[in-house]
């Protein structure tokens, strides 16, 4: 979850460093910290605890001797508090190391190369560095894979040795890194955001290879006997930086909610053919689909919640069990799963390690897996039979908006596909379907225009400590996710609830002007709900509901009302995902929080 930058090259090493950084910051902002390589060979240490505006301060108040190599990482704690100690970069010795992900077996090796009483931190990334310090006998390639071989669990290093000025050697386990040779340097980085000011060209560190970084060439070798050096696939971005600024919007968030209905047109309209979903250029056989009697999807927090309404769509169509787990649970499971299985992983980077085990053990029972994912050559990705990319581009704020959306997307043109090849829609309800899922776009943008009226009804939100989502049926799924955004931009206490099981339990939670969020545009049970926010109502609750432009609400049933266009049931979940981003997104503002990175996320999770 950490961010991780390696450069070297004829330019400014510190400049580069810190701008990277500041790119990669989503991914952990406890801490901070930079190693150069000075002109020197000396190795200089900048650390600092908080955001990369407080390492990049402290840099400016030391002079610092010029450097044109160096690494930089950006810390979410795992292993250790928030300490300037604890702090990357690490420095052993001739070693000076920067690692995301843990070592399991830290403990061990403490014990094992006596290293109580030489600590500096608390951290398991530093013991790493003195092992690999310890068993360094002036070969990089050697002393790595030997340290390789003796680690249990997941890492992204990135090394410099004192011995090998102006070179970075950089190994991962799980952890992503990418790395780049351009006419700027030698980059290698946790994420693409790092490389995109210089390069759209990059390519994957393969699992278990070593890279080389050298001013103009990056070499990758293999870990078998002899180093045999392996040529990595090139990669393009297809997106340029741009897409990963703010563009005049005061967040990131914002600006991606508002890309939603362009990143939906870039994820459906490619995959039509004759009014059809069509995924042949993706490589995925109809067979895929109608050779499997049940459905596993697999994915945690947000990409879970699409899982969940993809269930409550395809379920009633194909006539086939569909189950949403959550990746945690489903590793640790006996999961029901076999040769007939489709099981599908869906993860927004393509590195959430829960989500890569659960692929990897569906894999072992037999299943065929699809993944669904938004980075090109992500592990998630090459590991899986068959690949569903999203077209969203970078997502940055730590509150997952457009990746939501373009999920859901794919997950809907999936449905449809299978529903046609397995018999289930005739040619016209299947492109009647895909008509539907197109019309969506637009009653997003309508609801994009609603922004000020929704910025307007926050305010008693945030003075809650406590709000409640209810509805039913894909209601419900929809309401659980917008609790999920609540909670982790505004940390308001927020929860959601199936509007049927209130008089069960929860209605007991319910008090004077508590604030209640209810989704009422399922037709089925449509009543239903309404029957059950008059219940919350009732109880003095503050009731803000969300339903379609042509429903007949009652006086003095809801304080506000949210009008969603009318589109089908199926469909509301696009309009409705905008309105609950933007009650969330406001609230944070209102609350004077730091909309894109809360406090104690990071954007990838790649660590248990």
């Amino acid at each position: 979850m950490c961010g991780i930058i390696g450069y070297t090259g004829p330019l400014d090493a510190r400049r580069i460093l810190l701008e990277g950084l500041s790119g990669l910051e989503y991914r952990g902002y406890d801490s901070a910290g930079i190693a150069l390589c000075t002109v020197n060979a000396d190795i200089e240490l900048y650390k600092k605890v908080g955001k990369v505006s407080n390492l990049k301060e402290y840099c400016d108040r030391r002079s610092a001797a010029a450097a044109h190599c160096g690494i930089g990482h950006t810390r979410w704690a795992t292993h250790g508090g928030v300490t300037d100690a604890n702090a990357h970069p690490h420095r052993a010795g001739r070693v000076t190391l920067i690692h995301n992900g843990i070592i399991e077996n830290y403990h061990d090796l403490t014990g094992r190369f006596r290293l109580e009483g030489q600590l500096i931190s608390q951290t398991d990334s530093e013991v790493a560095a003195r092992v690999l310090d310890q068993i360094y006998q002036g070969d990089p390639l050697a002393a790595l894979k030997e340290l390789a071989e003796m680690l249990e669990g997941s890492y992204g290093f990135c090394v410099m040795f004192d011995d090998q000025p102006g070179n970075i050697y950089a190994i991962r386990s799980v952890s992503p890194l990418v790395a780049s040779c351009t006419r700027s340097g030698s980059l290698v980085a946790s994420d693409l955001t790092a490389l995109i000011p210089y390069t759209r060209e990059y390519f994957v560190v393969p699992e278990n290879h070593i890279v080389k970084l050298t001013p103009y060439k990056v070499n990758v070798y293999s870990l078998e006997e002899d180093f045999p050096r392996v040529v990595p696939e090139m990669m393009c971005v297809n997106w340029n930086m741009d897409a990963a600024m703010k563009n005049g919007y005061p967040h990131f968030m914002l600006k991606e909610i508002h890309e939603q209905p362009e990143a939906m047109k870039n994820t459906i309209l490619p995959r039509i053919s004759r009014g059809l979903p069509d995924f042949s250029e993706d490589g995925i056989p109809d067979e895929l689909f109608t050779g499997c009697s049940q459905i596993h999807v697999v994915a945690c927090g947000t990409a879970m919640h699409t899982g969940m309404v993809a269930r409550a769509v395809m379920e009633p169509v194909l006539r086939i069990p569909v189950h949403v787990t959550i990746a945690s649970e489903f590793r640790y499971e006996d999961p029901l799963v076999d040769e007939k299985t489709l099981v599908i992983v869906i993860s927004q980077s393509g590195e959430t390690i829960d989500t890569l085990a659960a692929l990897r053990l569906a894999q072992e029972y037999g299943a065929r897996t699809l993944s669904i994912v938004n980075v090109k050559g992500s592990t998630i990705a090459r590991e899986s039979d068959f690949v569903l990319y999203t077209h969203a581009g970078p997502e940055i704020a730590v509150a997952s908006t457009k990746a939501y959306s373009v999920q859901l997307a794919a997950l809907y043109m999936v449905a449809c596909r299978m529903a046609y090849v397995r018999g289930k829609y005739s040619r016209e309800e299947a492109v009647r379907f895909l008509t539907d899922l197109l019309d969506s776009v637009p009653a997003m943008e309508t609801m994009l225009t609603q922004a000020d009226f929704i910025r307007g009804i926050v305010t008693h939100i945030i003075q809650s400590p406590d709000a409640f989502f209810i509805g039913r049926g894909l209601d419900y799924a929809f309401s659980l996710e917008g609790a999920l955004k609540l909670k982790e931009i505004s940390y308001i206490h927020a929860e959601a609830y199936a509007a049927g099981e209130l008089k069960h339990g929860t209605i007991a939670l319910i008090s004077d002007r508590v604030p209640v969020i209810a989704t009422a545009t399922q037709e089925h049970v449509f009543s239903k709900t309404i029957s059950n926010i008059r219940e919350v109502k009732a109880r003095g609750a503050y009731v803000i509901l969300l339903a379609r432009e042509s429903a007949v609400i009652d006086s003095g049933l809801a304080d506000v009302v949210i009008r969603i266009p009318d589109v089908d049931d199926r469909f509301t979940v696009f309009p409705i995902a905008v309105a609950l981003q933007l009650i969330a997104y406001y609230a944070s503002v209102g609350k004077n929080l730091d909309v894109d990175q809360p406090r104690n996320l990071a954007k990838s999770v790649t660590v248990e």
